[in-house]
């Protein structure tokens, strides 16, 4: 009696065993046929729930002649850039359009001038003229005053622009609006926006002047370049 109680329990032993064994080789068998990918993707999923979303700012939009603020509608935008010693060349841009610059070929040392109609906003000439050497500041004189009314003139210096600067030309810069082109030193940076027949608002920027000074230039014996920038209100006349 007593011997046959224990083998009845020694054989429910034995099964007990063989049925542990059978349900580990199942499960594993399973999961040997479960892809790894998909099971490491909800793992990772269940991770990361805790983790903050960081969100990044967009890139600025880049606004009309590097603006930082667009203009108002209604208006031209437009940049002076002075030249920087001598290799960093003078630049105008108006209403996103380079009109003066070393990509298009049509920037020198001396005065650049541009001129644009204030009507239409588009350009009607370009030059440059030398006041280093040689006679040009009476062909500038010229084609300042051949700009037809109701236009747009912007003016930016590269290297030097006053050494052979005549009085009769200041005179005539200053008919336009200007009041540094009488204090221009030599290599002074200098940019300045001027019109004839236009009405310029009195808050925007129209001129600015830095003289070279040896304890304090950028560029050995060149100042540092400056520039001007702003909205013009398109003409409603």
């Amino acid at each position: 009696m007593g011997s046959g109680f224990i083998s009845e329990y020694y054989i429910k032993g034995l099964l007990l065993i063989f049925a542990s064994i059978c349900s580990w080789y199942s499960g594993y068998l399973l999961a040997q046929s479960i892809p790894h990918e998909p099971l490491s993707n909800a793992v990772n999923t269940v991770l990361n729930l805790g983790e903050k979303t960081v969100l990044k700012s967009p890139f600025p939009k880049r606004q009309k002649c590097d603006h930082r603020t667009s203009c108002p509608p209604n208006t031209y935008s437009y940049r002076l850039l002075s030249g920087g010693g001598k290799d960093k060349y003078a630049k105008i841009c108006f209403e996103n359009e380079l009109l003066i610059s070393e990509g298009k070929g049509n920037v020198a040392r001396g005065i650049n001038v541009a001129i644009v109609n204030y009507k239409t906003g588009k350009v009607i000439d370009t030059k440059y003229f030398d006041m280093f050497q040689g006679d040009n500041s009476g062909p500038l004189t010229q084609f300042i005053k051949n700009a037809p009314q109701k236009s747009l003139i912007l003016m930016v210096t590269h290297d030097d622009g006053s050494r052979r600067l005549k009085n009769d030309t200041k005179n005539a810069v200053e008919d336009l609006g200007s009041k540094e082109i009488k204090n221009i030193q030599f290599r002074s940076s200098w940019v300045f926006l001027g019109g004839k027949g236009v009405d310029f608002p009195e808050n925007i920027q129209r001129e600015k002047i830095n003289h070279s000074d040896g304890s304090r230039n950028r560029y050995m014996d060149w100042p540092a370049e400056i520039q001007i920038e702003g909205c013009i209100p398109h003409d409603t006349s």
